[in-house]
């Protein structure tokens, strides 16, 4: 029985946003391995090119190409350039997040408050709205936003960043009804714990990490290898029905 070809990415043009570490890099590793020429990016040249230059030497192709999505200008100047040097693009995800302030929501700095929407919210718009314009004149592609389970039950201490995330998994039904007609799919990724420098707040915090552990049927937290698996199914054929849905893969948080 021949194998299947549902997850074959040969081909195809994909961009990650925040993947010089933790999940954003697992993402782009994976979709590297399957076949996807996958542009690394992240603020700083130096990590893009690092994971770049390490997919290439295990025969995968990347590209790096730095960007802040909480810029503007730079959201511009990126899709300009994969216009330029790809004429196209079939996958975007947006991986790129902060959230600088852990603190009672009494506390909310304005400064912090600004940068989280700014990235979180009007950079994963702007990037979607990019990214949707290059898809549609190449008949088609997909959107995985990564929100969080913080978007479905706040987490404590991380007000605006929770805020941001239903936005984003709110965002993510707006794009699957309105680009559907271009043959655009978009969905959203709800990782739980995961074991990253991002969460470094959370994971190397004892008191916290044990009580998140309670509430975690599978009991331990994930690596950022466990939520590449889901990109790729939404980014890959195997889930052409699939669009508007936000999955959670935080080993039975929510449930």
């Amino acid at each position: 029985m021949p194998k299947t070809h549902l997850f074959d990415l040969d081909g195809k043009i994909a961009f990650v946003s925040g993947a010089s570490r933790g999940i954003g890099e697992a993402i782009a590793r994976l979709l590297a391995q399957q076949g996807a020429h996958v542009i690394v990016s992240s603020r700083k040249l130096e990590g893009c090119q690092a994971v770049a230059n390490s997919i290439a030497a295990e025969g995968g192709k990347a590209t790096a190409i730095p960007c802040h999505i909480g810029e503007m200008e730079q959201i511009h100047n990126t899709f300009a350039q994969i216009r330029e040097q790809f004429g196209r693009l079939d996958i975007l995800v947006n991986n790129a997040a902060t959230n600088p302030q852990f603190c009672n929501v009494l506390d909310t700095d304005l400064s912090a408050f600004q940068k989280t929407v700014d990235v979180n919210i009007r950079g994963y718009y702007f990037m979607s709205i990019e990214g949707a314009k290059l898809m549609k004149e190449n008949g088609g592609g997909n959107i995985i936003n990564v929100a969080s389970i913080n978007g479905v039950t706040p987490g404590e201490f991380q007000g605006i960043y929770s805020v941001t995330k239903a936005a984003v998994i709110s965002m993510t039904k707006v794009f699957a009804k309105e680009c559907a007609q271009f043959g655009i799919r978009c969905n959203a990724l709800l990782p739980g714990l995961t074991d990253t420098k991002f969460a470094s707040a959370l994971v190397k915090n004892d008191a916290i990490r044990n009580y998140a552990l309670q509430r975690i049927p599978l009991k331990r937290v994930a690596e950022p290898s466990e939520m590449a698996g889901a990109v790729l199914y939404l980014a890959s054929d195997a889930s052409s029905y699939a669009t508007g849905m936000a999955m959670n893969v935080d080993g039975g948080f929510l449930a």
